[in-house]
């Protein structure tokens, strides 16, 4: 017998820029589950990184990113992942891994999410193989040198990087000093 049910999904994230590879999450993720809910932490699990995006931004630009997929929503993230999936009537967290490397992390965030909800599960998807290399810090460091973005993010979010690279380095001291000379 069959679970006619709406099966929900939320894959949660920084997304700070958006990738490629999570946009290849998310579309296999809309794919698989009725409804599929992005939620962008509003700052990064590990707290000596500061978002180059605020999360207005970074849910803009999400939305303009999967605009074609109609049963996405895009939403900050407030407070404990599971009470949010919870709130949001969500059956499935949904984690993309890229390497054997994040498993180990996700694999504990999973089983903890379980004692915490014992009826939401956590879906792994893996990344394909394109992508498996690729993150938003890597992403972010091309962008600050100046590095070619095709392929790795849309079109419009390596133009939002370079103008938040120009605008910080305008705003540099290094850039002050040589205005002055």
């Amino acid at each position: 017998m069959t679970d006619s049910r709406p099966r929900r999904a939320v894959y949660p994230g920084s997304f700070d820029p958006v990738t490629c590879g999570h946009l290849d999450i998310i579309r296999r993720g809309a794919a698989l589950f009725d409804g599929l809910v992005v939620a962008v932490s509003p700052v990064s699990s590990n707290p000596e990184k500061a978002p180059l995006f605020n999360g207005v931004e970074r849910v803009a630009l999400l939305q303009a990113a999967t605009r074609d997929l109609p049963n996405v929503e895009i939403e900050e993230l407030h407070g404990l992942l599971v009470q949010y999936a919870l709130d949001r009537q969500a059956q499935v967290i949904l984690k993309g891994l890229r390497a054997v490397s994040d498993l180990e992390f996700e694999y504990a965030m999973a089983l903890m999410n379980r004692r915490l909800a014992p009826q939401i599960d956590t879906v792994f998807l893996m990344t394909s193989d394109e992508y498996s290399y690729l993150s938003s810090s890597l992403v972010k460091e091309v962008a600050r040198l100046g590095g070619a973005l095709d392929g790795l993010v849309p079109e419009f979010v390596a133009e939002a990087l370079k103008r938040r690279f120009q605008e910080g380095a305008e705003a540099s001291p290094d850039a002050q000093v040589a205005e002055r000379s």
